[in-house]
């Protein structure tokens, strides 16, 4: 008896892994190595998550269309080589009269479809860059506040509600205009307002599991508490934030767009918003030059939305079980 409860002081209960956190494993490290713990119950989840996925006609649809956009991205420059800026053929030509400039011409004689592919590379960068650096201060100021409470607490409330006090928009167009219009620039003015949201997400996470039993358990054994706010809780705390980044991808894509059509955007690039600005006064006689980059921009807002909607319902379980 004695040798037995020896064992038991000597080996503490090691943290329980919740489903949550088995879950987002799962979906996202799938393919685990064998002798690593949890891992047909992370494999599970994963397939559940995938599974629910693909069964959801409009996120199917929607991961379609961004794999389709993103292939148009890649193979820009092997398909339409050279500048797009460039002016290829007479202006004003209309889709199809010229099988070489499939979607006409603009007013400069540059080729729509080149200025649609460089584009979608242009919007994809942008978003996907400010989307990563406003999850990565959201989550840092959330992940704090709510972890830790108190006057830290307190005062990054403060911070981020001074921050939504301002616009997005317009905060974003100070910071363009304050620097040099470019990709750079934009996608940080962008992430900059777009961090609140996360932050105000994380932190309620962050609130809710920070008495959990696993946490408990964690701090029982004597981790750090970096550890276990980026080892236990985190983790947990991810699935509304990664369903939260898609959003914030097809937001940043607008506002660009809505940068672009203002002229603040980068004048060396291609974007849809700055081709639907180009065509505005073309807009009676060439409809088309404003139609088919506004049609890019809808598909691609859609595409995200539509995929933010299913991994909403895969992520939660609760919603999963109606799939």
């Amino acid at each position: 008896m004695a040798s037995d409860s020896s064992n038991l002081i000597a080996t503490p209960p090691e943290p329980t892994t919740s489903p949550w956190r088995r879950q987002l494993v799962g979906t996202l490290f799938g393919q685990r190595r064998a002798g690593s713990a949890d891992t047909s119950g992370s494999r599970g989840a994963g397939r559940g998550v995938w599974r629910a996925l693909v069964r959801n006609p409009s996120a199917l649809a929607g991961l379609l269309l961004l794999a389709a956009f993103i292939a148009l991205a890649l193979s820009a420059g092997h398909l339409f080589p050279g500048d797009p800026l460039d002016m290829v053929a007479a202006p004003f030509e209309w889709p199809g009269v010229d099988p070489q400039y499939r979607l006409g011409t603009d007013s400069l004689g540059r080729d729509v479809a080149a200025g649609i592919a460089h584009g979608t590379r242009v919007s994809l960068l942008i978003g996907a860059a400010s989307a990563g650096i406003g999850l990565v201060i959201g989550t840092l100021v959330g992940a704090i506040g709510g972890f830790f409470g108190g006057v830290i607490d307190d005062l990054l409330v403060r911070v981020t509600e001074l921050f939504q006090t301002v616009p997005s928009f317009l905060l974003v167009i100070v910071i363009v205009a304050i620097g040099r219009p470019s990709v750079t620039i934009i996608a940080l003015a962008i992430g900059i307002a777009s961090w609140p949201t996360v932050a105000r997400i994380v932190r309620a996470e962050f609130r809710t599991l920070r008495q959990s039993d696993f946490v408990l358990a964690a701090r029982s054994q004597g981790f750090s508490n970096a550890r276990i706010i980026f080892g236990e809780i985190l983790p947990n705390a991810l699935p509304p934030v990664i369903v939260t980044a898609s959003v914030m991808v097809a937001s940043a894509i607008l506002i660009e767009s809505s940068l672009s059509f203002l002229g603040m955007g980068d004048p060396n690039v291609v974007s849809w918003g700055g081709m639907i600005g180009a065509g505005r006064d073309s807009l009676r006689t060439a409809w088309y030059l404003t139609a088919v980059p506004g049609a890019a921009i809808v598909l691609a807002v859609l595409a995200l939305n539509l995929l933010g909607d299913g991994l909403n319902d895969a992520l939660n379980p609760r919603l999963r079980e109606r799939v």
